[in-house]
């Protein structure tokens, strides 16, 4: 008899959230929200549930998304994915100019189409297809008033709305009710949503019924999932999923849940990340989740074969610009050059304080320990590295260039305290190699100077962490340049980011 393999969770770290994922082919393909990030809507591919590559964005083009001076934590929401009859379709919100629309390609590999609007409001939509008919829904309000998760047909080639906008379940009484997703499994319809709020109360609920509008009965055990009440606990913030039915014939739950610095303080900042739970049926028709409805950190899978892969390192040279890094808001591309040994940055006017689009590119921080190196040159202006979570909340080590020659700085942005804690005179050589080093606790920052490093300072992670900055992002390391006049340059090489386990 075969045995069940273990893989660990996180199945994709750091700040990829509200997972929905769909089958196609014989591979399964996962969508993430983006929100002020660009490009939007980061999109993988698996073969097995457990490993999965980034093949692309979804949203790669101005046309098909407005993020102009869009504020942290705006911009583009909880994504669905579908396949239906060779097309691919993806169903999201930009709640900053309160549309959901949807886009579509035949090539998941290729561009996608601008956005179809549907005219139904809230947020978190999704798509199910049957008998060559589109129902859309959201968690919203309907034509009579009533909020709660809200259903019409839909004509997919225009975004028409066929039917009026009803809801159809009102969930199980918890707050924010949100990330609806339809399925039909058998006789039933199954109606599966999110629950308490994308943070320590966080909860998947569901609900079955026998038409496609309802009514729906509640799962009598509900919440099917959730960590809302494991103290002394690592994966917290359990929530937000989407059903797959694996090759084998087992099906999975995909969804989201973030790690608190430690086990006893509840703080985190890498951002909501994806996971991965086994749903099961009884006799009746009924499923449950998870590990008696938890989500743990080793979970079994019979169905997988190969080994989980993890890349531990980042450079410029085993990473991909158009897939790993990301912007905030539209980038000016005409700002950035990259190579397999280096990048360039023009700076310009606007601050990483600003609502508005500065030259800053980054990768999600994965993992708690890391050890970062790069060399920074400029000729003007201030350049360096960022741990960012906001605009007013972001960490800053950075050569920049004044009166008396060129200065390293270390500047710590929390809420309105925005101040240069350590100030190291470089003399007249404008480059520095800046180290840095990290836990789950806090950042430490040096300059490496021959044979030795010169300390720069901390950052405590916690100052960084959703439930101090709020919104719903994750700490982005960023490298910037801001010039003191528009069109200083900057060079960063030998960057390397390496993740250890803690």
């Amino acid at each position: 008899m075969e045995a069940y393999l273990k893989y660990h969770n996180p199945i994709i770290r750091g700040f990829y959230p509200d997972p929905s994922v769909c089958e196609a082919n014989g591979r399964y393909y996962m969508v993430c929200s983006s929100f002020h990030f660009y490009p939007g809507v980061p999109l993988f591919e698996s073969e097995d549930l457990v490993n999965w590559k980034q093949i692309g964005h979804c949203l790669t083009r101005r046309s098909q998304v407005m993020l102009d001076r869009i504020g942290s934590s705006g911009g583009v929401f909880a994504p669905c994915i579908r396949y239906y009859k060779g097309r691919f379709y993806m169903v999201t919100t930009n709640t900053s100019t309160e549309q959901n629309f949807y886009i579509w390609t035949d090539d998941i590999y290729g561009e996608w189409s601008d956005p179809v609007i549907v005219e139904q409001d809230g947020i978190d939509p999704s798509l199910y297809f049957e008998d060559d008919r589109c129902y859309f829904m959201s968690n919203g309000t309907d034509a009579e008033g009533v909020g709660g998760i809200v259903q019409c047909e839909i004509e997919i080639a225009s975004g028409k709305k066929l039917s009026d906008s009803r809801t159809i379940w009102k969930g199980t009484g918890g707050r924010y009710l949100e990330g609806p997703h339809l399925y039909r499994f058998g006789e039933y319809y199954y109606l599966l949503a999110a629950e308490g709020g994308t943070e320590f109360g966080h909860m998947v609920t569901y609900a079955r019924g026998k038409h496609i509008f309802g009514p729906f009965e509640s799962y009598k055990n509900n919440p099917v999932l959730t960590n809302r009440n494991l103290g002394g606990y690592l994966i917290q913030g359990v929530g937000h999923g989407d059903i797959v039915k694996a090759q084998d014939g087992s099906y999975w739950l995909i969804h989201l849940g973030f790690r608190q610095i430690s086990k006893w303080s509840p703080f985190h900042h890498l951002g909501r990340e994806v996971y991965i739970s086994p749903v099961r049926f009884d006799k009746e028709g009924w499923f449950e989740a998870g590990t008696h409805g938890t989500t743990t950190e080793i979970v079994e899978l019979f169905h997988v074969k190969s080994r989980q892969k993890r890349r531990n390192n980042e450079s410029f040279s085993n990473t991909v610009q158009s897939l790993d890094w990301c912007y905030l808001r539209h980038p000016v591309m005409e700002n950035y050059t990259m190579t397999k040994d280096e990048l360039l940055l023009t700076g310009t006017s606007i601050s990483l304080n600003d609502i508005d689009t500065p030259t800053f590119i980054g990768l999600r921080q994965k993992d708690f320990c890391l050890y970062l190196t790069c060399s920074i040159e400029i000729d003007g202006g201030e350049a360096g590295i960022s741990f960012f979570m906001d605009e007013n909340h972001h960490y800053d080590f950075a050569i920049r260039n004044e009166d008396d020659g060129f200065h390293a700085i270390t500047r710590l942005c929390i809420g309105n305290l925005k101040t240069i804690t350590e100030d190291h005179y470089l003399g007249k050589a404008p480059e520095m190699k800046a180290v840095i080093d990290s836990d789950s606790q806090q950042y430490r920052f040096f300059i490496q100077s021959e044979d030795k490093k010169i300390p720069m300072g901390t950052g405590l992670t916690r100052y960084l962490s959703s439930e101090v900055a709020t919104g719903f992002t994750g700490v982005i390391i960023g490298l910037y340049a801001v010039g003191a006049q528009s069109g200083n340059h900057a060079k960063f090489h030998d960057f390397q980011c390496e993740y250890f386990p803690e």
